[in-house]
């Protein structure tokens, strides 16, 4: 796509080509079901009207508008588009199932993380009044990842409805 916009729409000015290239790759994202010629006359038929009303974004077309040299760059440029988005999307299964592995990757090491960390004040303060609370013998947590498993395990056994309730500690007097 980037070798094409370097070869299209030459008589323009930098501004004006990125300005025009930038609206015809939204166009073909925003209408992907429909083809390149469609694309095109959709397009056309637009800039015409407001060129007609002098109210156009795109001004600079009004002298080139009708040459078949603006009309051959701005297919190539739509072709052009229209295969990167298609290609796209066809690698949006791969880059989603990258992202997924991602996601799992990260869960894993924050857990080898964890296993390696002593429980936290907070962990033991929770653990010792759920054991308190459902009369529980006490085990020795050796990491942050073995305590929150345990918190877990007790919350889910003890929890009548399926859902997580948060426990209620009393202040010891």
């Amino acid at each position: 796509m980037y070798e094409i916009k370097k070869q299209i729409f030459i008589l323009l000015t930098k501004n004006q080509k990125s300005a025009l290239c930038n609206y015809l790759r939204a166009l073909v994202k925003k209408s992907a079901d429909l083809s390149v010629d469609e694309i095109w006359e959709s397009f056309y038929a637009d800039e015409k009207y407001y060129l007609e009303l002098n109210c156009s974004r795109f001004e600079f077309l009004s002298e080139i508008i009708d040459e078949s040299t603006f009309k051959s760059d701005s297919m190539k440029y739509l072709r052009e588009c229209k295969k990167y988005y298609d290609y796209k999307e066809k690698q949006r299964p791969i880059i989603e199932a990258n992202k997924e592995f991602e996601k799992k990757k990260r869960k894993f090491l924050q857990e080898v993380k964890m296993s390696k960390e002593e429980p936290t004040k907070k962990q033991l303060y929770y653990y010792d009044r759920l054991c308190k609370k459902y009369n529980i013998e006490k085990i020795e947590l050796s990491s942050k990842l073995e305590a929150r498993n345990e918190i877990d395990r007790i919350i889910k056994e003890h929890d009548s409805t399926g859902l997580y309730r948060t426990v209620e500690v009393e202040e010891e007097e």
